[in-house]
């Protein structure tokens, strides 16, 4: 049972500022699942087609828990699909990292293990949350993300401690990325909000222990950490790269084309 302090706290965190925390939550789940679905039919092999697949549907799995409920915190009648597939680009508060582009299978390698190790410390956090339906989210994705980090650790060392040439372009491709990870360690008022009512952890103490994850994979990988750079575009207060739309136009064509449309 949760303290009398903690109640007030939570009940302080405003239904509104909540659904915003949960809603980007959801949005990076969402917008990682549509850019690795598209993998689907040209990854370098089958077994790799339906291992990135298998991610794909995973994080939709989580997208779609968290959508749900953040349309139960907004109130205003808004479902998982309305809220997915109705939303303009700048309504959407996903983090900046999981809308760069796919690339090569390098690329996206990178970017998976960058944002699967940051998911699996969030998520065990969340685990404590003083929000039950989070925490039920986060005891189920937790098991999904740990497979996750598991396949793109293991083909970032295969990569980076392959050939010179891949091994170049993964480094490559870490430098290019390193920069959106100021993001996910930066607290806003929304951030804060949700730590002091003891809806989710300290994002600043992520850190360490996300650093500690990343420097084993590159370790093993052989590549080289880069070197931390100011960077202040963040896709969750809704300031997004172009790249968004081009994900969104994909993702919602058919309920654009016909809206309302139902199997």
């Amino acid at each position: 049972m949760s303290s009398p302090s903690v109640d007030m706290a939570f009940d302080d965190f405003a239904r509104t500022e909540r659904f915003v925390h949960v809603l980007r939550l959801a949005d990076t789940s969402l917008i990682l699942g549509q850019q690795l679905g598209e993998w689907v039919g040209h990854a370098p092999a089958l077994e790799e087609d339906l291992g990135v697949a298998n991610i794909s549907l995973d994080l939709f799995g989580q997208a779609r828990m968290l959508l749900s409920y953040a349309g139960e915190l907004e109130g205003a009648g808004r479902d998982e699909d309305q809220l997915a597939f109705l939303r303009d680009q700048n309504d959407f508060c996903n983090l900046a990292l999981v809308e760069q582009p796919n690339g090569d299978f390098g690329d996206t390698i990178v970017r998976q293990v960058l944002i699967d190790a940051w998911q699996l410390e969030l998520l065990g956090g969340l685990e404590n949350s003083t929000d039950r339906r989070l925490r039920e989210i986060a005891a189920k994705a937790l098991k999904e993300t740990r497979y996750h980090l598991r396949y793109s650790g293991g083909w970032l060392v295969r990569l980076g401690d392959g050939t010179e040439e891949s091994h170049g372009r993964v480094q490559a491709s870490l430098n290019a990325l390193w920069k959106f990870t100021a993001e996910l360690f930066t607290s806003d008022e929304i951030d804060r909000l949700a730590e002091g009512a003891g809806v989710a952890p300290n994002l600043d103490a992520l850190r360490d222990r996300w650093l500690r994850r990343i420097d084993k994979i590159l370790d093993e990988a052989t590549l080289a950490r880069p070197t931390d750079v100011a960077y202040p575009w963040f896709g969750k207060r809704g300031e997004h790269s172009e790249h968004l739309g081009h994900i969104l136009s994909e993702m919602q064509y058919l309920q654009r084309t016909y809206p309302g449309a139902t199997w």
